[in-house]
């Protein structure tokens, strides 16, 4: 009984900021045509995206495939996803750790590490799967700096969340799902590199 009434906590809590980050979200006025991403020869599709979230993670992927939908409906396709794990946590000011792989259309997959802070009303910690859907990368090199955010955040026992980074005409669409006891609204921003470093700046 408990466990339902947290749950349903948690997903009325994730809607509500996800109101809150689409007010503020720069993506907001995008065009919402397919072909603000790349063309079928290369770039992703969304049935290719949603076959590698469900191997990578399990039973949340029912929730995954949904963001995927909402950012395909915002950007199109992209040309470049990274599937990955991540650990954060934040009173007020946050820190997050992360890495994966990156898969670029036509290309070989490599390894990314990414490492940030963050500040804001936000309170908790959490560890989670990541997949994030990559647009304009038209070379791996150029993914490897800082993208500024804003993020939302409920994760009482378990979630996902969906937000947006952007610097140079490069857009990163990060979707997590996992777990821990977090919730919050926060700004920061992501440092990709290709070696794992503990400096977030």
């Amino acid at each position: 009984m408990r466990l339902k009434l947290l749950k349903k906590i948690s997903l009325y809590a994730t809607f509500f900021l996800a109101l809150i980050i689409t007010a503020s979200n720069p993506t907001a006025g995008w065009a919402t045509s397919p072909n603000h991403g790349g063309t079928s020869a290369d770039s992703f599709s969304q049935e290719e995206l949603i076959t590698a979230g469900h191997k990578f993670f399990g039973q949340a992927s029912g929730g995954i495939a949904l963001a995927i939908e909402s950012v395909f409906s915002k950007l199109g396709r992209p040309n470049a996803y990274i599937i990955g794990e991540e650990g954060s946590g934040a009173i007020i000011a946050g820190l997050r750790y992360g890495e994966g792989t990156l898969h670029i259309k036509n290309g070989d997959a490599s390894k990314v590490y990414w490492q940030g802070p963050s500040i804001g009303f936000d309170l908790g910690g959490n560890a989670s799967r990541t997949m994030a859907l990559v647009y304009n990368l038209n070379q791996k090199n150029l993914l490897y700096r800082s993208y500024a955010g804003v993020e939302g955040s409920a994760y009482l026992i378990g979630g996902f969340s969906v937000n947006f980074q952007e610097r140079d005409k490069i857009i990163i669409a990060p979707i997590r799902a996992g777990v821990g006891a977090r919730l919050g609204l926060n700004f920061g921003y992501l440092k990709y590199t290709h070696k794992p470093t503990w400096n977030p700046f």
